[in-house]
Formats: structure tokens, sequence, C-alpha cells
């Protein structure tokens, strides 16, 4: 199949027209249908993207499926998939159809609702398989639209204000970007991003403002990315508007929030930042590596001080964001393999505790910490998930949150000592306010009245549930899975990356100490 890249892409957007032309009314039947249709459409996307999953060769460190074509006004269509971005694809399509099928309960719009989702799987998919900066660019930014959708209309009481605020913050970057790509496409004269991982942009020293800038063009476009994958990531301290995000989303909005969303600004830093401008990654690098280890305390700090469950566990993927972000940055084979690895199994456990919660807001309409207690007695299933899913945000060995909290940890104790060990009482953090959400929630005496008569999961909601657990504990026992895919990949990142940085090194050694002072 020469184009399935566009297949899998485009597919949820076809189901999402045939529902918005063909589908009326809003009784009974029309709902059912209109779930019955997109969680076929998701499932037949992800059976699809097996395939690229199965012709996919590791060793190959190019770009494989790549198709193209002209495009509107001259533009390029442009897709393929390598090593880094091959699994995102995976996680996405693999997560959609738990995903529609969590939506099972909704009632209201349901139509529009499976639209918006069928129409954010074909824009996040885009994502990672663009190969051209204007298809990358209006795939990233027009995933907003729908997202902005799901927590307005169906979000919690003050879902307009957290949907604004998701809004601005995350255009506000991508202006930015939008901006650097334009002076990328001035100075290579292309926007293929192929072409564009090959061209050295100028990394002179240069004065703006009367500021002197080491790295200059490099870092000037480091920092235009950076605006943007920072704040979609999110790391501290532009994350402010995540938890409210999260709170007012709806369990599913909420669940490919964290689960597929956030990884984008990973996705981002590894596809441009890191390869295209080296310099000023290594220019900028220490500052980031200290951002998100204060990312990894601080917000594990104000996780501990939350009511609301949902937001304790917007923080808490805050943190483990700081670990990608720092794995990144460490700019080593350890770093960002466990970088990627992470962004992966937080997509399984983060997608889960979310669901988790969804599981007792539907049956209690509340997600007040101290509105619970003793539900071990009347759940025992449920608390058996949770427990599990608690755990591996923890990072238990055996998960596969230990692997990629360890791997980053390693890659970046290989590069500064002190951010590994600030960044590892994080761990010890995590740990104190997920065992105190579990606490509190399922043990204890069950006093509360209206839990009385609390049921535990229904056999579709253990249905959603069963895979999760399954990807979980067979990354944590068996990493090799991710690694062999992205290893060969990493390591031609890595041994680019060192290269520029070294050949910078020994220009300003050869201009002597007086160049070495101002840059290069």
């Amino acid at each position: 199949m020469d184009n399935v890249l566009s297949i899998i892409t485009f597919l949820p957007a076809v189901a999402a027209a045939i529902l918005a032309l063909f589908l009326r009314g809003e009784d009974p039947a029309a709902q059912r249908n209109a779930k019955w249709v997109a969680l076929f459409a998701t499932t037949l996307t992800f059976a699809i993207s097996l395939v690229v999953l199965n012709g996919f060769d590791p060793e190959d460190t190019g770009f494989q499926f790549v198709e193209e074509t002209t495009w509107v006004a001259g533009l390029t269509y442009r897709m393929g998939v390598d090593g880094i971005s091959v699994l995102f694809v995976m996680l996405t399509t693999f997560l959609m159809p738990l995903v529609i099928a969590a939506c099972w309960s909704v009632e209201t719009r349901v139509k529009e609702y499976m639209i918006a989702f069928l129409l954010l799987e074909s824009l996040m998919i885009g994502v990672f398989c663009a190969l051209d900066l204007i298809l990358f660019y209006l795939f990233f930014e027009a995933g907003l639209i729908p997202m902005f959708l799901i927590i307005g209309i169906w979000g919690g009481a003050n879902r307009i204000y957290a949907a604004f605020k998701f809004f601005l913050y995350t255009f506000f970057g991508s202006v930015l970007m939008l901006i650097a790509m334009i002076a990328m496409y001035v100075d290579a004269g292309t926007t293929d991003i192929v072409t564009l991982l090959g061209h050295e942009f100028p990394s002179q020293t240069i004065a703006v403002a009367g500021i002197q800038i080491a790295g200059g063009l490099q870092t000037l476009l480091f920092l235009a990315f950076f605006a943007s994958f920072a704040v979609k990531m999110p790391m501290w301290p532009v994350h402010t508007w995540l938890p409210d995000a999260h709170v007012q989303a709806p369990t599913a909005g909420s669940v490919v929030l964290a689960a597929i969303l956030l990884k984008m600004g990973g996705y981002g830093f590894l596809r441009f930042s890191l390869p295209m401008f080296p310099v000023g990654a290594e220019v900028v690098g220490p500052l980031i590596l200290w951002l998100s280890a204060i990312a990894i305390v601080y917000t594990s700090l104000v996780a501990l001080a939350q009511h609301d469950m949902k937001k304790l566990i917007a923080y808490s993927s805050v943190a483990h964001m700081g670990f990608v972000t720092m794995g990144i940055f460490a700019a080593n084979q350890q770093g960002v393999d466990g970088a990627i690895f992470q962004m992966l199994s937080h997509g399984f456990i983060s997608g889960a505790l979310f669901l988790c919660v969804g599981v007792i807001y539907d049956r209690m309409h509340t997600r007040e910490i101290d509105a619970y207690g003793g539900l071990v007695n009347r759940m025992p299933a449920y608390a058996l998930v949770f427990l599990f899913f608690t755990m591996a945000n923890v990072g238990l060995p055996g998960t596969s949150g230990f692997v990629g909290e360890f791997l980053t940890l390693a890659g970046t104790f290989q590069v500064d000592t002190w951010v590994a060990l600030f960044a590892t009482t994080g761990v010890i953090l995590s740990a104190a306010y997920a065992l105190w959400l579990y606490r509190r929630v399922v043990f204890g005496d069950l006093v509360k009245e209206g839990l009385r008569s609390i049921t535990d999961m229904t056999w579709r909601e253990r249905a959603i549930f069963a895979p999760l657990v399954a990807m979980t504990l067979l990354l944590g026992v068996y990493p090799s899975l991710v690694t062999d895919v992205t290893g060969p990949s990493v390591a031609a990142l890595v041994a680019d990356f060192e290269a520029a940085t070294a050949a910078r090194a020994e220009g300003l050694a050869q201009l002597g100490p007086a160049a070495a002072q101002g840059g290069e």
C-alpha cells in the first residue's frame, strides 16, 4: 500500500464526514449508530496502522512509507515515518477506539461529539506523519479546534474559561513557531523537513538590540520553537492551562489530552529542536534541564495539595513530562530513548488514570477526593485496576513507568549530576501524592451514605482497561519492544547532534580566546 499513511490519517475524517452528512436526529438509535460508526472507524484505523508497524524496518534510520504529491498553491503534501514518529502514530491509533468506548454513556449531542474526536484523531496522526513544515503547522494548529470544542461544549461548569485558556496559551506559542518557520524558509529555500534536517542554519554570534546571542540564528529559531512546544508539553512555568483544561474536560477529552496531545510537544523537540538547531539546543540546554527538574519537584508538591482527583493527576502529568524534557535535552542515547519511552508509557498510564476517575465520576458526579472512601468494599475490581495504575504512575519496577523514569535519569546523570539528583526527589514525591490519593479514595470505612449503593465496573469498563493493563505490563517487562524500534533513529539523531556541537567547539577553539568569549 503506497498511501497507507494517508489512509490512516484521513480515515477517521471520512467517518466524521459520513456522520455529519448522513446521520439525522437525536433519538437513542441515532446516538447508538454514531457511537458504533466512530468505534468501527477508529478500530479499522488501528488495524491498518498495524500494517505500518509490521512493514517498518528499524535499522533504516531514514523516513519510510514516504508519499509525496503537489498540493494547493505550489505547496507539497509529504508524509512519512521514522523510528521516532512511528510509535506515536501507533499510540494514537491504539488509544482512540478505547476513548470512543469510554464515551458510551454520553447522551448530549452525541453525533457532534463523535465527529470532534474523529477529526481530532486525523489531525493528531497528521502531526506525527507530516514531512513538510506547512503541513505540520496546519495539523499542529488545527488540532486545537476539536479539543477547544470538546472542552467548551461537553465540559464542566467553568468550561468556557478553561477552553479559552487552553486555546490562547497554545496559540500564542505557535505564532512564534510560525515566524521561525518563515525564517527557516528564507534561509534554506524549502519547507521540506527531510532537506531541513540536513541544512545547517547559521550559528555565528549576532547582536539583537545590543544583546550578544551565542549560537546566532540557531538559538533564536530554537527559542521560537521552544515557546510553542514548551506550552504544548507543558513545561513549568507555562503549565497552568493544563489543570484547568483537565478538570473541565469530559473524561474522554482528558484521556486524549493527557495521552496524546501532550506528546506533540516532545515529538516537536525530537523532530525540530534537537536535530535542526543543535547549537541552539546546546546553548539553552542547561537551562531546560533545570526547568525540567524544577517542574518535577514543584508540580509534585502542588499535586499533594489538591482536593480534585483530576487536578492531582494533571499536575502529575506535568511532573512526568519534566522527565521527558530532561531526557531529550540530555541529548544522549539513554536520555532520548528514555524520553520516547516515558511519553509512550505515560500515554497508557495517565489515560488509564483519567478513565479511573471517569468510572466513579459517572456514578457519583463528583471528583472531590473527600467525597469518597472505602470503595474497596463495594468495587474490588476497580480498586485493583486503580492500584495497578497508581503503582505504574509511581514507577514501580515491572511497569512501563519505571523504565522511562530510570532511563531519563540515567541519561541526565551523565550530563548533570545535580539535576539528576534534584529530579530523583520527584520520584519520592510522586509516590507520596499517588499513594495518598489511593488511600483516601479506596481504603477506609464506607461511611458516605451515597457510596453504599455504588456498583463495580461493568464488562465494558473492564474491556477498556484490559489492553491498557496489558501494554503497561508488557512494556515494563519487555522494554525492547520500544527501544528496538526507536534505538537506531535515536542513535543517528544523537550522533548528528554531537557532531554539530563538536564542530562548533572546534571552531571556537580555532578562533582563539577572544572569539570564544564572544561566542563564535
